[in-house]
């Protein structure tokens, strides 16, 4: 998948690691932690281009480079997907997986694809001997670093994750904490392909029954928790969890973007801010009222 690509032009990877905060160094497990730490930290899980109407495709190189020129996020194919990229073009070995995220009801076949995953191979240490990574930028309020692929518990406060083998070896299975954004989530072993990904990617972000179409979103993982932006209300998911009262007015909203997800959004025309904010306003309106119908 990312070995049949060309490398990042050297000023994109320059960009992408100066943002990361990461020099260029041979592949190591320490090297690999810091950079998926450095990740999850400084690179937004997002769905604002939705409603904004900017139409992304899933190219890996174009999402790395709205990563590293244009201050940008992406939901899990351009996360991972420029990733992976940054990852090869540094010489990881890196495999792209075909994954579906599912709720309570449990792993099934029409989620495939609705998530790209990454391993990492080649690296041992102390505490992997085996040297293969799950890798997962893609999640947003679940992985703050790459996990050993090895059954059993992994704590990442403040979730407690867990990793299971398939019963036919065919793949892995993650269980997200219950105070996380969703159950879990399955992956394929088979090298994945661009085109397995692209069907679900045009209905997730283009479908009306979308999550992802009907609430704007970011998401930014550290150390202790996650913070959270849905519509207009801030929360925080772990250390100093909270949710905030509705931020209802645009200047607010769009410095709070700044400074809590690094989304200064300054190579979007002023036009799809226009069109973000008034989504995002209106969004919340029927939510309101559809409250207020509820109470009655």
């Amino acid at each position: 998948m990312f070995e049949s690509m060309p490398r990042l032009d050297l000023d994109v990877q320059r960009a992408y690691l100066a943002r990361l905060g990461v020099a260029a160094e041979p592949p190591s497990a320490a090297g690999l932690q810091l950079l998926v730490q450095r990740h999850a930290e400084r690179v937004p899980y997002e769905t604002l281009w939705i409603h904004a109407g900017e139409a992304w495709n899933i190219d890996p190189y174009e999402s790395a480079t709205r990563i590293a020129l244009h201050g940008r996020g992406g939901y899990c194919y351009h996360m991972n997907g420029a990733l992976g990229l940054l990852l090869s073009s540094l010489g990881y070995a890196v495999c792209g997986h075909v994954g579906g995220v599912h709720g309570p009801e449990g792993s099934n076949a029409a989620a495939m694809g609705n998530h790209l995953v990454l391993t990492v191979e080649l690296l041992p240490s102390d505490t992997n001997p085996g040297g293969v990574w799950y890798v997962d930028a893609g999640l947003g309020d679940a992985l703050h670093g790459p996990l050993p692929l090895v059954a059993g518990r992994h704590d990442q406060p403040p979730f407690e994750l867990s990793l299971e083998r398939a019963a036919d070896k065919s793949g892995w299975h993650l269980t997200h904490d219950p105070g996380g954004g969703f159950t879990g989530m399955t992956w394929t072993l088979a090298h994945a392909r661009w085109a397995e990904f692209e069907a679900k990617h045009h209905w997730l972000s283009t479908s009306p029954e979308s999550g992802f179409v009907q609430v704007a979103m970011a998401e930014r993982r550290d150390a202790t928790g996650v913070d959270v932006i849905r519509g207009l209300v801030l929360s925080r998911i772990g250390d100093g969890a909270r949710t905030a009262e509705p931020v209802t007015r645009r200047a607010e909203w769009f410095d709070l973007l700044a400074d809590l997800f690094d989304l200064r959004l300054h190579t979007m025309t002023p036009e799809a801010r226009d069109r973000l904010w008034t989504n995002v306003l209106t969004a919340h309106r029927r939510w309101q009222e559809s409250q207020a119908s509820q109470s009655r």
